[in-house]
């Protein structure tokens, strides 16, 4: 049976660099994905500003 160093068993990898394909993906993740936090917040505050303006004209046909 070998005899096993620590540094055989325990070694950690050096890190990798990104590459320029790595890099582009993910700047186009972030940006995609502030875009679609945007739009959402966007399409949340209009649906909710249209409710209450129909909720206020409802109210004035009621009445």
């Amino acid at each position: 049976m070998a005899k096993l160093n620590k540094t055989d068993v325990f070694t950690t990898a050096e890190p990798r660099s990104e590459t320029k394909l790595e890099k582009t993906i993910r700047a186009s993740k972030e940006i995609t994905e502030t875009e679609t936090e945007r739009r959402e917040e966007k399409t949340t505050r209009l649906r909710e500003a249209r409710r209450k303006i129909e909720a206020d004209a409802n109210i004035k046909s009621e009445s």
